[in-house]
Order: structure tokens, then sequence, then C-alpha cells
């Protein structure tokens, strides 16, 4: 289990700059996930960690060791990739042992660390079979015993999950993170899933174009999103524009749907200013009286019901806006009832423009 500090790292492949003077640090054991569209520069950010392409500027350190310019080889980093890259005519337990192979490691505590790891992923009693035999979920139990074998510094993750169906993702999603945590693992999780970052993550970190926008707790990165980029990455929300009337942290911005008393975090807007409002669809209530604050006068004009939730599409004058409603009342009924919409200041987040 360690630490691991990475310090103004750029990259580069030929005229386009990969990543722009990245500064990140990771803490022992925590699960760490790189978020971001494709092209953001996360993958390249998590090779350059693991050794793979060396920057062109900036250092890596694990721990206080500084490893910029050691080989991948001894960084002793556990990787796992998109493909599995398990070997076919091997079986299960033969994939696990290749890398304790390589090592030169003494044969009987070979069999005894792979029995461990296949035990640690559930997999002890598939160990002699063929990679073939076995469906895409275990052969991703196999890929994280292998790379978990050679009990590595830090766990590398290239989007694991993503030829998985759904029911399989969902399942993996809190095995690697009982995996981890049971091994003290650090460990660093590529991505573009926000559903995957947010339910196993300890901190997250948002990428964009090479820059990371933001990193921090989950619930942190959803709720008080620095960035309209961030907001609308990490989920569904409603932009609304205004300008602010009462400047600080609990500023109060005029809007074409009325005012708004709202938060801002990480800045303090100025009287006077134009800023966007990120409002999730979840955080929006529907009432059939006048809410005493944050109120939004519309009709519902279209529903989509599904159980245990409804989402609506919210007509307020000339917007529309989406709205989640959970163990939904105004799941059915007259499309055009006036209605109202509101939500806690505390929801609704000033970014700048």
């Amino acid at each position: 289990m360690i630490s691991i500090r990475i310090e103004n790292l750029t990259k580069r492949f030929g005229d386009s700059t990969a990543l722009h003077s990245l500064n990140l640090t990771i803490g022992r054991g925590e699960i760490f996930f790189l978020l971001g569209p494709s092209g953001c520069g996360k993958t390249t950010l998590l090779r350059s960690i693991a050794g793979f392409y060396p920057p062109d500027a900036g250092k890596i350190f694990f721990g206080d060791e500084d490893v910029t310019l050691l080989p991948p080889h001894r960084r002793n980093t556990g990787m796992m990739f998109q493909s599995y890259a398990l070997w076919p005519h091997m079986t299960v337990a033969q994939n696990v042992a290749f890398g304790l192979e390589e090592r030169k490691v003494r044969r009987t505590e070979i069999e005894q660390r792979v029995r461990a790891a296949l035990d640690s992923v559930k997999m002890g009693e598939y160990a002699a079979r063929k990679i073939n035999q076995l469906s895409g979920g275990q052969q991703q139990r196999v890929a994280l015993a292998r790379a978990m074998v050679i009990r590595p510094r830090c766990l590398l993750l290239d989007e694991p999950l993503s030829n998985l169906d759904t029911k399989l993702r969902i399942e993996m999603r809190g095995e690697i993170r009982r995996i981890c945590k049971d091994a003290g693992l650090t460990a660093i999780y590529v991505t573009h899933d926000q559903k995957e970052a947010l339910s196993v993550g300890d901190r997250i970190a948002v990428m964009e174009s090479g820059h990371i926008r933001q990193s921090g707790a989950p619930a942190e990165v959803y709720r008080q999103p620095a960035t309209r980029f961030v907001a609308d990455f990490m989920g569904e929300t409603n932009f609304i524009e205004g300008t602010v009337t009462s400047a600080g942290t609990s500023p109060v911005v005029e809007t074409a749907l009325g005012k708004f008393s709202c938060s801002a975090h990480g800045w303090v807007p100025a009287s006077g200013q134009r800023v966007v409002l990120s409002i999730r669809p979840e955080a929006l209530r529907l009432h059939t009286s006048v809410p005493a604050e944050n109120s939004i006068a519309g009709t519902i004009r279209e529903r989509v019901y599904l159980g245990e939730m409804a989402q609506y599409r919210f007509a307020a004058g000339e917007r529309m806006l989406k709205i989640f409603e959970l163990n939904p009342r105004f799941a059915f009924g007259n499309d055009h009832s006036a209605l109202f919409a509101s939500a806690d200041p505390a929801d609704v987040i000033v970014l700048p423009e």
C-alpha cells in the first residue's frame, strides 16, 4: 500500500499535448477514479503512472520514491485493461501464475499465492479450467487475480468492466471495491462511466482536454460541481443563466424564471456578475401551490413512468426543465394542469458563466 504523487506532469504526442502540467495526490489504500470523456487524457495519465509513457516534464512518486524514469517492470504495478489479455491455451491457475513465474518465485510459493488470489476473487474451484470455458465475468475475475497475485504496490485499471453486460458490471463494481479494500491496495481506475466512479471510488478526478477540472469525494463532485463541464458530465442537470443581485457564498440570482437563493462553493460571485445555475433533476420537487422559495411555475408536457421514479419535461415559460420524482405522485394526470417546481438553495449551484 503506497501513496502516489504526481507533480507538474506533462505529456505530448507530436504537436498535441495530452496532459497539461497535472498535479495530483492519491492516498494510501485509496480507490481513485480518473473520469472523463474519450480523449480527455485519463488513459494517458494511467499509462504514465505505469511507466509506459515517459513524461515530457514533471515527476511521479510512489511514496517517497521518484519512479519517473523507472521502466514498467521495476515499478511493480498490477495492470488490468479492457481486454483481459488472458492466455487461451493455459488454465486459470497457469494464467494467474504467469507473472510469478517471470519473477522466478519458488514453485511452492507460486501454488500458495495463486490459490489465495483465486480464492479472493471467488474463482478457486475454476483453477483447472481453460479460459474459453469461462463467462465474461469469470474472465474478469481471473484477470483481477493475475494483477493482484504479484502483490503490486498499486493496482491500475483501465475500463475493466466495459466488456460486461449491465448486470455483471453492477455486480463486479462491488466486488472490485471489496477485493481492493480487503487487500489494502491503492488503486487507480479509469472510466467514462459516472455511476461506476460514484459507486466504487473513494475520490474521483474529472478530466477534460488534459486538465483535471475537479477532484474530491464522489458526493462532493456530484453535488458541488466547480464548472459547467463537471456539472454536465457528472449527470443530468438543468442550466439556467442569470445575474447575481446579492453577492456572497449564498447569493441571490435573477433569472428569466425568477429569483433563486443559491449556493456557491469554492468561489464568491460578485454582484452584477453573469452566472449559470445548475439544478439536478432530482433536486426539483413538484407542488400544487406556490412554494415559499425558489418557485418555478409551469406545466408537465411529457411523462416517463418507471415505477419507482417518473421523469418529466416541465415547461416553464420558454424553458423546458427536466425533473425526476421518486415514488411519483404526478405520473398520471392532466399534462396542462398548472404546477410549481422548487429546489432547496443548497441544491441550486452557482457556476461561473
